[in-house]
């Protein structure tokens, strides 16, 4: 941007959680029409956040109500990234607070994700739906090494949960803890996956354990973001309803109930609905404002 611009106001928003200590935080720029790539970045790892959002003026034909379609970019502190769940409801939410509850169109770069946002009691809410999610296998060798970079034996994963690459906007590695105690035990080498995910275009590492038939606990290691870990990723959680899903793990529809951040000091929690007919998939949650 010029010298002569002034810098944009930069919010801060914790999202999949209505207490600001909790959740995910995100950088939130509401008007990033005067700001390059480089801008954007650096605005990013100033914040230091996991993601920042950033937003312009849509893009023609994307739809929804006139003031209430945007086009979004996220960025972390290393690099953009094409789609981000928390960042996502952290805008939607900051916009609310201005524009008023209602439904939001954002055109991002891995396709158009319609987000409704609602208040009952004080509470705001906002509930994303993911573009067309797909999930492919992951090799033998590639499977090993990321193990291997976690530190993780394979007598460790669960049984149940076969490792997949799941997408839903952004691509997971997803792998299951046999033990609660295996996904808190979390300590891995951050260069070699960080290099084994920069390989295989992941953006985060889906670590999940099942509580129960549908609530899960949850960790994603961010590495390629320059982040030791995600306290509450909403890309990673739409890829995981996508997965369960598709190798039957839960029904075709379903309500999941997702734990995460707790082992950080952030807890958060995510609501993942899967429905029949329907392959997208729908996480809410709620947020709030960091600071005044």
């Amino acid at each position: 941007m010029t010298t002569n611009e002034p810098w944009p106001e930069v919010l801060r928003y914790t999202a999949f959680s209505s207490r600001p200590e909790g959740g995910n935080p995100a950088g939130v720029v509401l008007d990033a029409t005067a700001l390059d790539d480089t801008d954007m970045l650096a605005v990013a790892a100033d914040i230091g956040y996991s993601e920042s959002a950033f937003l312009t003026a849509p893009p023609e034909g994307l739809g929804g109500q006139e003031g209430r379609a945007y086009s979004i970019r996220y960025f972390s502190p290393k690099a953009e990234v094409p789609f981000c769940g928390h960042a996502t409801v952290a805008a939607a939410i900051a916009l609310a607070e201005r524009i008023g509850p209602g439904e939001l169109v954002f055109a991002t770069r891995a396709g158009t994700v319609p987000v409704e946002v609602t208040e009952e009691s004080g509470t705001v809410r906002a509930t994303l739906t993911s573009v067309e999610p797909h999930i492919e296998e992951i090799s033998e060798a590639d499977l090993d090494e990321a193990l291997a970079a976690l530190g993780w034996p394979g007598a460790d994963l669960d049984p149940a949960f076969a490792p997949r690459i799941a997408f839903a906007g952004a691509r997971h590695l997803v792998l299951a803890a046999a033990t609660r105690a295996r996904l808190a035990d979390l300590a891995y080498d951050f260069a070699r996956l960080e290099a084994l995910m920069h390989r295989l275009d992941l953006t985060t590492v889906q670590l999940v354990w099942r509580e129960s038939a549908t609530v899960f606990h949850v960790r994603d290691p961010f590495p390629v973001g320059g982040v030791v870990e995600d306290p509450a990723t909403g890309a990673a959680a739409a890829a995981f309803g996508a997965y369960a899903r598709e190798l039957g793990l839960v029904p075709d529809s379903a309500v999941l109930t997702l734990h995460q951040g707790e082992d950080l000091g952030r807890p958060g929690e995510l609501t993942v609905t899967l429905r029949t007919g329907d392959p997208r998939v729908r996480v809410s949650g709620t947020g709030a404002r960091i600071g005044s």
